[in-house]
């Protein structure tokens, strides 16, 4: 066991989001009194982080993984400095490689429908998609002298940059984690998913993404197609060689499937009421790309991740218990709270 802690960088978006809850969604051209309106830290990086940073707090006091976040705000934006830093440092992700861009930070509109937890949401990419995010040498070029051992990606920063990453650092030591959420409407080549570590994707996304590596459209009707995870899987292991497929299936739990041919299902975890699903899914990459490097610290070679499905179990739990309280970042458990 190496006495460096094992490091991860989440490259991705960083938005404000405004937070609006509501008995029931409004119909088109209906106004409907809502609940509540709250202002708070979020965007698929930055929540992924926050998770990365809170499942490596052993206790209060104590992180066995290194996280740092690479992504553009808007300069001088004060919810950055009242909301998304202290966000990220306070759940033990580095900040010094976050630019502050001469466009407004991203923002996220969410809609949550009180009886049931529901969210629809309404993204202004703003910063995420300007200034370094559109150049892949600026974001390399941080981490020079600093490989990571694991880099997170997903689906909120500019397609081309996404791309770019995922064939940069797959032909390298590091291990990509990859959440192709929202998956781009032009889809992602095969090309680019070769040599991915793990792809972790929901229902609607592995189906989208499978037709994308067929290079077929990925928002053509046919892709309600019945889900089966364990036909689906395959496809990712044997086409682009996706070391680990992680499908999330909401309250009927997750499906994981290695190249080795290791599959199994993780039943879904039973809570009480189901208050915000809003960063759900990120809470549960943000656990999972830690279960990985945590396991890459013992020198061993990701084939032999024999604790796969403990860690899945982990990152469900993690996510069911983000589910029960409102917001973004503010409800993805600390580890020493899993316990």
């Amino acid at each position: 066991m190496s006495t460096t802690k094992p490091h991860i960088c989440i490259i991705g978006s960083l938005n404000i989001d405004f937070v609006t809850t509501t008995p029931r969604c409004p119909a088109a051209g209906e106004t409907l009194t809502a609940t509540s309106l709250t202002v708070s830290a979020g965007g698929k990086g930055g929540n992924q982080a926050v998770a990365c940073g809170r499942s490596s707090f052993t206790s209060a006091k104590s992180q066995d993984v290194s996280v740092s976040m690479i992504g553009a705000v808007g300069a001088e934006d004060p919810y950055y400095a009242s909301l998304l830093k202290p966000a990220l440092e306070n759940s033990g992700v580095d900040t010094s490689f976050i630019q502050q861009s001469d466009v407004q930070t991203g923002s996220a509109s969410i809609i949550v429908e009180e009886i049931n937890g529901e969210n629809r949401i309404l993204v202004v990419p703003g910063a995420n998609h300007a200034g370094m995010m559109q150049d892949v040498s600026s974001i390399t070029s941080t981490l020079e002298g600093r490989e990571p051992d694991v880099v997170v990606l997903q689906g909120e920063i500019p397609r081309d940059t996404t791309l770019e990453l995922l064939q940069f650092f797959n032909k390298r030591t590091t291990k990509v984690v990859f959440n192709p959420a929202p998956v781009f409407p032009e889809g992602v080549p095969l090309s680019a998913l070769v040599g991915t570590a793990v792809l972790i994707m929901n229902e609607t996304e592995v189906v989208q993404m499978a037709r994308s590596i067929q290079g077929l459209p990925v928002d053509d009707a046919e892709a309600a197609e019945e889900l089966r995870p364990e036909e689906m899987a395959p496809r990712f292991h044997k086409e682009a060689g996706v070391e680990i497929v992680l499908i999330t299936l909401g309250a009927k739990g997750v499906y994981f499937s290695t190249r080795s041919g290791v599959t199994g299902t993780v039943s879904g975890v039973k809570v009480p009421k189901v208050v915000d699903t809003t960063a759900a899914g990120d809470t549960f990459v943000g656990y999972f790309a830690t279960a990985v490097a945590r396991f890459l610290a013992t020198g061993k070679s990701l084939e032999s991740f024999d604790s796969i499905q403990g860690a899945v179990e982990k990152a469900n739990a993690a996510a069911a218990r983000c589910v029960q309280k409102q917001g973004a970042m503010q409800s993805i458990p600390f580890a020493y709270d899993m316990e």
